[in-house]
């Protein structure tokens, strides 16, 4: 099905071997790429893999890498298994999405490269809430995946790798358990992974550009030079991340200072 998938989606691309690893990255920059985002392990709604297993090698990874770097892009590699993400890491991408067998000596690399994680916990959640969708198969391992992420990804954190907040979800719709405006839910996610409050709020907000390296936009911080995206809600998310969670909480948004959202009512 990912074969089939690229073909309806141009912005996904197979590729083998150093030389088409170059091209596709370049395929996706001539067409706008701001990011390049690799599987460099094996999936788990995908059928016909282990999501322990590497899929590139480092050289492939390299290449990418160093190619999406010359025109200022980062890299992101999608990652499993520890001896893919190691392999990532050490070929210099920027974050490791899911990071589910992660361990000691990933965690070091990471640490000390400033690898971003970004955990992706709402997919796998939202997916097993809504498991009528996939087949007795892709649940088990979706099952499996979820509950061996949550241990190792607690160890990342309390070692200091930096986290980002994401969701890894593609598709959005009505009839879709993860779909797109609901990335907020990730945030109660992060915290059972051991994350404080403050730091979910930094991982979703300071953290988020920096995973963009070159391209990194000023935004996520309230500090001079850069752009005023506010949010005000109920609550104290600074005790309780699940206010940000919920849209009725938000009272007021002010996009690069500009206000662009207020419930009636409300005051600032």
């Amino acid at each position: 099905w990912v074969d089939d998938l690229c073909r309806w989606e141009p912005s996904m691309r197979v590729c083998d071997g150093v030389d088409d690893c170059v091209k596709a990255v370049r395929e996706q920059l001539r067409a706008g790429a701001e990011v390049i985002k690799i599987c460099a392990s094996g999936g788990v709604i995908s059928e016909r893999n282990d999501p322990r297993h590497q899929q590139f090698t480092r050289a492939e990874m390299e290449a990418m890498v160093e190619v999406a770097g010359m025109a200022d892009r980062s890299v992101m590699a999608h990652c499993h298994g520890a001896g893919a993400m190691l392999a990532a890491v050490e070929a210099g991408v920027r974050t490791i999405e899911h990071g589910t067998y992660i361990d000691a000596e990933v965690i070091a690399a990471m640490a000390e490269r400033d690898v971003l994680l970004v955990p992706t916990r709402m997919i796998g959640h939202e997916m097993l809430e809504h498991a009528s969708g996939m087949t007795p198969e892709m649940s088990a391992k979706m099952r499996v995946v979820y509950d061996d992420a949550a241990e190792a990804i607690a160890a990342a954190h309390q070692a200091g790798v930096r986290f980002a907040m994401g969701t890894d979800v593609l598709l959005s719709g009505l009839d879709l358990p993860a779909a797109w405006g609901n990335n907020a839910r990730e945030l109660p996610l992060l915290r059972e992974l051991g994350l404080s409050p403050l730091e979910v709020i930094e991982a979703t907000t300071a953290n988020g550009p920096d995973t963009l390296g070159a391209r990194a936009p000023r935004s996520g911080q309230l500090v001079a030079g850069y752009d005023a995206d506010v949010l005000a809600v109920t609550g104290d998310p600074t005790t309780d991340v699940g206010v940000l969670a919920e849209p009725a909480n938000v009272t007021h948004v002010w996009q690069t200072g500009r206000l662009v959202h207020e419930r009636v009512g409300a005051t600032a």
